[in-house]
């Protein structure tokens, strides 16, 4: 099977995690797409959704889903979403898509994380998938510098124009390279601190709670 069908059929499985009648929170990426048409067409009846960036509110809207202000959700049950990287305990790198910052801000609502994606995001070490960080634009510079002084490359991500990518927040991503980042949590809490950071894409605070992997075998349940 090819990734889209992997994603897919994790996206389907998420359905089972879905309680009728609950404000979900959801992510932002392809896989998570795949959840969301998936939900469109079990037509299961929800209070809301936050959403985690511009594109998925498009996309909910288009399925008939409310889509709530994360100021008005006290919590919420489950946040669903994909990751570029996860480990054997859970811990993730996200990013990939740009949208760290609201991911991690309505992760942090959620009582628990359901991590779908395919079996080639399960790394035994976080750090081959280059690490996003939102960072305000001022900062870039020397954010790199320091990310050059723990062994990182960083660089800031471009988009197709040739000019900075711009967040839905107005901030720029620096993606770092050739870390090996054996204890999420640490590097989490250190970089979190540069001035200049927004967020960095390790959800090791926010780790998963569960993990749908898709595989050429099904998918696989992991438990955290």
């Amino acid at each position: 099977m090819d990734q889209d069908t992997l994603k897919a059929l994790v996206g389907q499985a998420a359905l089972a995690y879905v309680q009728p009648h609950s404000i979900l929170g959801v992510g932002t990426g392809s896989t998570v797409n795949k959840f969301i048409e998936a939900l469109a067409k079990a037509a299961i009846p929800l209070k809301g959704a936050v959403s985690s960036s511009e594109a998925t509110t498009q996309l909910l809207q288009q399925a008939g889903i409310e889509v709530m202000d994360s100021s008005a959700v006290a919590s919420l049950d489950w946040y669903i979403d994909g990751a570029d990287e996860i480990d054997h305990q859970g811990f993730m790198v996200k990013g990939g898509g740009a949208a760290l910052t609201r991911e991690k801000i309505v992760a942090d609502l959620a009582d628990k994380f359901l991590c779908i994606a395919d079996a080639s995001k399960l790394v035994e070490v976080l750090g081959q998938f280059p690490l996003p960080v939102e960072v305000v634009p001022m900062s870039s510079a020397h954010i790199i510098r320091r990310f050059a002084a723990l062994g990182g490359q960083a660089t800031v991500r471009l988009a197709k124009d040739g000019q900075p990518l711009v967040t839905d927040n107005g901030m720029h991503i620096v993606d770092v390279r050739g870390l090996h980042i054996t204890d999420p949590k640490a590097m989490e809490d250190l970089v979190s601190v540069w001035p200049g950071v927004v967020t960095v894409g390790i959800f090791a605070h926010h780790k998963a709670s569960v993990c749908l992997l898709g595989s050429p075998e099904g998918v696989k349940t992991l438990t955290f």
